[in-house]
Order: structure tokens, then C-alpha cells, then sequence
């Protein structure tokens, strides 16, 4: 099981989760989890890396006049991802791209560590020779990098950061900003849908992250307090995956666990990639009953929902508005502006019935042809 980063965080996050469902810490749920689900959208769950209160990214503006000096100072940007080519990553490249176009800031690099934080350090480096005035960057390991940026802020680059901030860092003055998705309320997102395709009774397994990733341990916490509210359903095992090897390692992990369990009915995934290896190890059992639920909206998991197959509901993020809010707040780096110290943007409980519309909103643009084609 992944450890709570402290015993205050983990009651923030179920004060804060009660207090959204109009709900007292430890009481069910109601019977229909639609009825939670409606009450979930447009809340955020989760408090930021050291406690923050999110603010909306509603607040993160820049008035035509601060638009203009920006432009004026011809600043240049460097995109440091813990891995990419993913829907995520490249949704989140894409917001950040277009919004710093939209302020005049040249991108300079895009770099992708393939989940290992050695890699990023030297990313980190190589990039610091290009002198850029901006750094956007998702830390792989908060610990062992922070040196890395730290040596970056120090320089006087602008870091804003996607969900996860190095340790010792501070908000406003080592780094802007820290921008995430509601990954605590995804998680709860996701367990209130496998509740609501188990009809509230089943047993399940759980494949989550087994690192010291702050948005990773939201999910698994949401996950598991949205489940706890249903006592027909049980986690019968709970196995972690370290990576690279994401969705080769969840199906390993899923297989085991469907071997171990024939009768098994459901299966949770951190996020969309082991998600895919869950599907190939449920595929691989003929195990055509099974119901997964998942987090982020990826091309491949949303293929198999539209085709009514394993996938039934998962919880998106919203990567393109994290790119364009995280784009706007490092301009406020440049300008002095004082800007909040997390923002953070609303789950979004994604089934086949609004599929086509999730996808537009996560993304601003149609479902590709590969998904609209599998809704026939």
C-alpha cells in the first residue's frame, strides 16, 4: 500500500472530501453513485503538495496591458516532462505551446525523461545552457531533483511546475506556481464509477503507483476512500508498478491477479497506460466480464469504453487548460505578479454516454477518427 505523506495531509484530504459531498468524515455514501457523482462536478478535492488550498484557474488572468510587457520582453521557454509521448503529456505541450505563443514567449526545448529522474537532472542541465527565462517542468523524483532546481531557480529561471514541486522548494519564492488536475477528486471519480457498474457489490484489485508521486498517492487515496463507502465492494489485492514499462508491468500485476482470483470483478488503474495493460491481461484470461475504471482520458482506453469493452468510467484531467494556465502563471513570473501557490482544475467523470464531449473538453478538439469510428 502507498503511505499517506503525513497523518495531517490524509485527514485534510478526507475532511475536505466529506465536507464536498455534504458528507461528515466516515459516513456512506449514498446508495446511487450517480446522485455523488452529480455532486462531485465542478468541486476540488485535493489540497496542493504542502497543504494548499487550490485556487481555481479561473483567477489566473492577464490583463491586455500585462499582456503587452510581456510580449515586449521577447522571453524564451524550456518544457522539462517526466516522460512524453502520451495524450497527457502532449495535450499539456499543447496548451502550454499555444498560450505562450499567445504571450510572445519562444519555446526553446521540450524535453522527456522516460521516468527517470537521472535522465530529467541531465535534462535539467542541458537546458539551463540554453538560458531560458522560463522552465515548465513535472519533477520525477521531488527528493533527488530538487537540487537540480533549486540550481534553476537560483539562476533566475521562472519555474511553474504540473502536480508535483520539488521538496524545500518554495512557492513565490524558488518557484511560481504549481498547477495540477483535482487527482484526489479523479480518484473518487473513478471509485464512485466502478461502484456505480459493480451496481454497488463485487470484489476488485487495485494497480497503483509505487513511487513517491504526490498526484499518484491522491488517486490511490480518493480511489480507496470512494470504495470504503461501499461495504458490498472489497479490494481483494492491491499491487504497485514502478515503471518505465507502465503498461507491461500492469498487466503482469493484473494477470497475477485474475490467476489468484478467477471471480474477480473489477480492476482499478492508476492511470490510462497500465490501464492498457490491464486490458491485455483481462483480454489475454478471456476474462470478458471484468470492469475496469481508470484515470486520464488517453486514446487507447477511450477506444475500448466506446466499444463497450473492459473500460466503463474513468476520471480525466484536463491537461490542455493545465498547459495554458501554467503558460499565463509564467508570465506572472515574469512580470512580479504575485500568483496563487496551487490551482488546481475539477475532475471530469468520463463514461461511453458522454465520451465524444469529455474528449473535447479535456482536449479542445473532436475525438479522433479512431473514436468517433468504435461509438458505431
Amino acid at each position: 500500500m502507498v503511505k499517506v505523506t503525513s497523518k495531517e495531509t490524509s485527514k485534510a484530504l478526507l475532511l475536505v472530501a466529506g465536507l464536498a459531498f455534504g458528507l461528515g468524515v466516515g459516513a456512506a455514501y449514498a446508495a446511487d453513485p450517480d446522485a455523488e457523482l452529480a455532486a462531485l462536478a465542478g468541486k476540488v478535492l485535493s489540497t496542493g503538495p504542502n497543504g494548499e488550498t487550490p485556487s481555481p484557474a479561473s483567477v489566473v488572468t492577464l490583463s491586455d496591458d500585462e499582456i503587452a510587457k510581456v510580449k515586449a520582453m521577447h522571453a524564451t521557454a524550456a518544457i522539462v516532462l517526466h516522460y512524453g509521448g502520451n495524450d497527457w503529456s502532449r495535450a499539456q505541450v499543447a496548451g502550454l505551446k499555444a498560450e505562450f505563443a499567445d504571450l510572445g514567449i519562444d519555446v526553446i526545448a521540450v524535453t522527456d525523461a522516460g521516468f527517470k529522474p537521472e535522465t530529467q537532472v541531465a535534462d535539467i542541465e542541458t537546458v539551463l545552457a540554453k538560458k531560458p527565462n522560463i522552465i515548465a517542468s513535472i519533477p520525477v523524483d521531488p527528493v533527488s531533483e530538487a537540487g537540480a532546481y533549486k540550481k534553476a531557480a537560483d539562476a533566475g529561471v521562472k519555474l511553474v511546475f504540473m502536480d508535483n514541486v520539488p521538496k524545500g522548494l518554495v512557492a513565490g519564492k524558488d518557484y511560481v506556481s504549481v498547477v495540477s488536475a483535482d487527482n484526489y477528486g479523479n480518484g473518487v471519480a473513478a471509485g464512485l464509477l466502478m461502484a456505480k457498474f459493480l451496481k454497488g457489490k463485487g470484489t476488485i484489485g487495485a494497480v497503483f503507483h509505487a513511487a513517491d508521486f504526490f498526484v499518484t498517492k491522491q488517486r490511490y487515496q480518493g480511489f480507496q476512500k470512494a470504495i470504503s463507502e461501499f461495504p458490498d465492494i472489497k479490494i481483494i489485492e492491491s499491487q504497485g508498478i514502478g515503471g518505465p514499462d507502465f503498461s507491461g508491468d500492469a498487466d503482469k500485476v493484473a494477470s497475477a491477479m485474475i490467476t489468484a482470483h478467477p471471480d474477480i470483478d473489477g480492476i482499478w488503474a492508476v492511470w490510462d497506460v497500465p490501464a492498457e495493460g490491464v486490458i491485455s491481461a483481462a483480454r489475454t484470461a478471456n476474462k470478458s466480464n471484468l470492469i475496469i475504471a481508470t484515470e486520464d482520458l488517453g486514446e487507447n482506453v477511450a477506444i475500448n469504453m466506446a466499444k463497450g469493452g473492459f473500460v466503463k468510467g474513468l476520471g480525466a484531467q484536463r491537461p490542455y487548460d493545465q498547459g495554458v494556465t501554467e503558460a499565463k502563471l509564467a508570465a506572472y513570473g515574469l512580470l512580479g505578479k504575485k500568483a496563487p501557490d496551487y490551482v488546481a482544475l475539477p475532475s471530469l467523470a468520463v463514461t461511453k454516454d458522454n465520451l465524444l464531449d469529455a474528449w473535447k473538453a479535456v482536449y479542445h478538439t473532436d475525438a479522433p477518427a479512431d473514436v468517433k469510428g468504435s461509438m458505431k
